[in-house]
Formats: C-alpha cells, sequence, structure tokens
C-alpha cells in the first residue's frame, strides 16, 4: 500500500444550513472539493445562484499533508467571516471540501463579535446537514476457497470486523473483501494458517473506503 495515502476526514455529500440572527440571514453550502479548482468552482457557482447576496464569503481545504487552506471575508470586516468558518473546518479536522456562506444583510449591523458568531453558527448547521465520512486506506481483495473453510474465514472475518463486498457460490466460494492496508499481511498470514498453507488473497486494487448508514463503500 501507498504510505503516503492516509485515514483523513471529509464530506460524502455536501448540505446546506440556514440562520437568521438579527434579521440577517445566512445561508451555508457545503461541498465536497478534490482539488482547489473544483472549491472554486463551486464557489463561483454559489456567486451566480446568489448574484443577488449582500456578501458570499467562503473557506476551503485541500489535501491531506501539507493541505491548502484558503478564506474570504467577501466585504465583511477583516476576519470576521472567511477565518472563522476556516476555523471551524479546522477544528473538526475537515478537508476536502469547501463552504460558501451567503450573507443578506437584515437592516442591522452585528458587530465583529455578532458576525464571527453567524459566519461559525452557519458554517456548523451547513456541516450538520452534510453526511461526513473518515475515509480510511485500504485493499480490495478477492479469496476463492471450498465449502469446507468459508465458515472459519467468514468467523475470522466477522471477529476482525472486516467488510465482505460481495460473495459468489458456485463449485467454490469467491469473497470480495476490504481489508485495512496495514492489516494485509496479517490477513495474509491468517488465511495460509485457516488453509495449511494452501489459500491466499488476490488483490483486486489499492483504494480508499468508508462505512456510510452502516454500509461499506469503496471510495
Amino acid at each position: 500500500m501507498d504510505q503516503s495515502l492516509e485515514s483523513y476526514k471529509t464530506i460524502y455529500q455536501g448540505g446546506t444550513g440556514e440562520i437568521i440572527m438579527k434579521k440577517s440571514r445566512f445561508i451555508a453550502t457545503v461541498s465536497p472539493a478534490e482539488t482547489e479548482e473544483e472549491a472554486l468552482d463551486f464557489i463561483q457557482q454559489l456567486k451566480k445562484k446568489y448574484w443577488d447576496a449582500t456578501h458570499n464569503c467562503y473557506a476551503y481545504i485541500i489535501g491531506i499533508k501539507n493541505p491548502v487552506m484558503r478564506c474570504s471575508d467577501d466585504g465583511e470586516p477583516s476576519k470576521t467571516a472567511g477565518k472563522p468558518m476556516l476555523d471551524v473546518l479546522i477544528a473538526k479536522e475537515l478537508t476536502n471540501l469547501v463552504v460558501v456562506v451567503t450573507r443578506y444583510f437584515g437592516g442591522t449591523l452585528l458587530g465583529t463579535g455578532g458576525l464571527v458568531k453567524a459566519y461559525q453558527t452557519a458554517t456548523i448547521e451547513g456541516l450538520n446537514n452534510s453526511i461526513i465520512i473518515s475515509k480510511e486506506p485500504g485493499v480490495h481483495m478477492r479469496l476463492i476457497t471450498d465449502y469446507n473453510l468459508v465458515g472459519k474465514i467468514q468467523y475470522y472475518l466477522g471477529q476482525e470486523n472486516y467488510h465482505i463486498l460481495s460473495s459468489d457460490y458456485t463449485d467454490t466460494v469467491a469473497l470480495d473483501v476490504i481489508i485495512p492496508a496495514d492489516k494485509v499481511n496479517a490477513f495474509q498470514k491468517k488465511l495460509a494458517d485457516l488453509s495449511n498453507g494452501t489459500l491466499k488473497a488476490a488483490e483486486i486494487k489499492k483504494t480508499y473506503y468508508a462505512l456510510i448508514e452502516g454500509q461499506v463503500h469503496l471510495l
């Protein structure tokens, strides 16, 4: 497994959240973004969608090691919008995502503290309505065994909480499984132990995976 791959938290599906503070309306829109170009495209889309808004402030984080972090107050007083939004993303240890908070001014000034609170609260509301996942590095593997061993193998997989992606029962049993990247050697050794050295799983591909609503997904 590529040692540069690390687990990280991100957005599987973006959401929106809205708050009202002293008649000002704050709409947070969250989206996954794998690259800075994707983040910037999303920001431009939101600026077009909310072209009549007073402000479209944003924050995004891209990358795992030495991530790119950018934010904008879009005309709000310095460090009262984008930076507080970015602080929320950092605190929640998220990456590869972008958040835009759109403001429609309600006629009452909020002050520096009020603005910071509003933009952070809206960001949190948007994240609460998104699907946040932990992406784990793993290896999609396939093993083919006879019916005599399948019970032992399934028991072992269950004990280790390894997820079966699919199974095919014919004259033999083919199991596709996702194994955490750092457990592959131990997995192969256990298969050898269970089969007196006759069984070895084939690697299909290295991938990220995540549990989403109790189901494993390859990403």
